[in-house]
């Protein structure tokens, strides 16, 4: 892939972006217990510019990742509980009447932040889903007859129940095609949940006007980030650095071309999953200490990109053929082996 006018990465800047990487890990790994994927992805999505879908069963402590990342990088955070009763205006904002002055004056939603939490996303309605969409593609936002910029970088990351429980609705397709990626999560490991509430039974409980209450994993963030505003922009850059060879770029168009050919699926992957795929790979290889991609990357984020962005048939499904096992074939028949990694192990809280 022709890299034009893009300078190559300097030692410096490469060591400062490690520096940068790793104090961030350290501090989440402080509160979290393992689930090195799923902040692998995080960040992922942060220096690429992306949104992230998180699905996991409730306990998983996906709030308590997002809340930890943010406060470890000097970001504002606003977090919307999804439910059956939410409105547009709750996310984006409104127009309300000042009675002083008679006038209209616009009042800015949660949306106008630089990480926003949409928890359980799938138990709000379908028109309250799609209030994010312009959001999320264009950055902006209409309120009335105005249009306000959000401010920069804007992530959304989502978390997501299964659509077998109770109370939740399907994200269509085109609201779907707008994050980045999306990850699974599984439960915890042995050691990890054992771990887990180790830690949980020693935080004790806190002194709170007349009586107390017990501590939880969000009382022990610590609130002086680790990493700045500065310090996300220079490593977003430093992505966009990151060398991608012609051949890789093949690999990418010819997987996503497969999944629209393949017998079983009714609809493949669209251009933006192939664009998904290389700005993921660029910041994977720099998070992992590599200044250009490797085919690993393809195959360790297919899932997170590719799955979400195919449908199908019927038929195939009726046979109990399910888009995991579909995507893991035409990654094989790339050379690539099964493919994907997985369910990330989780903590709980």
């Amino acid at each position: 892939m022709p890299t034009g006018t893009v300078r190559p990465l300097s030692p410096e800047d490469f060591a400062r972006t490690e520096r940068f990487l790793a104090a961030v890990r350290q501090r989440v790994a402080t509160v979290i217990v393992g689930q090195d994927i799923v902040v692998e992805r995080l960040l992922i999505a942060l220096f690429t510019g992306g949104h992230l879908l998180l699905q996991g069963v409730p306990g998983l402590a996906k709030t308590l990742l997002v809340s930890v990342l943010s406060r470890s990088i000097d970001l504002a955070f606003a977090r919307v509980q999804f439910t059956i009763d939410l409105l547009p205006s709750d996310i984006l904002g409104s127009e309300v009447l000042d009675p002083r002055t008679s006038d209209f004056r616009v009042r800015k939603g949660p949306v106008f932040t630089n990480l926003l939490l949409a928890d359980e996303i799938n138990r709000a309605a379908p028109k309250v889903q799609g209030a994010l969409l312009e959001a999320m593609q264009e950055r902006k936002v209409t309120i009335g007859n105005e249009t306000f910029k959000l401010p920069a970088p804007f992530l959304v990351i989502a978390t997501q129940n299964p659509v077998e429980q109770a109370g939740t609705f399907e994200l269509p397709e085109a609201q779907l095609d707008r994050f980045m990626l999306v990850h699974r999560l599984g439960y915890p490991e042995h050691d990890e949940e054992r771990e887990i509430l180790v830690r949980n039974a020693a935080l004790g409980i806190r002194r709170e006007d007349k009586g107390a209450i017990a501590r939880t994993e969000f009382d022990v963030l610590e609130k002086e980030p680790v990493g700045s505003t500065e310090e996300i922009v220079s490593t977003m850059e430093a992505v966009h650095q990151v060398h991608v060879s012609e051949t890789f770029v093949e690999h990418v168009v010819d997987a996503v071309k497969r999944t629209r050919v393949h017998p079983a699926v009714e609809l493949g992957c669209s251009p933006r999953a192939g664009i998904s795929l290389i700005k993921a790979s660029r910041a994977r290889a720099l998070i992992r200490g590599r200044h250009y991609v490797i085919p690993e990357d393809l195959f360790a984020l297919a899932e997170d990109v590719m799955l979400h962005r195919m449908r199908l048939k019927y038929e195939a499904i009726a046979d109990g053929t399910n888009g995991r096992d579909v995507l893991h074939e035409i990654l094989r028949s790339l050379g690539g082996g099964a493919g994907g990694s997985g369910s990330s192990s989780s903590n709980g809280a």
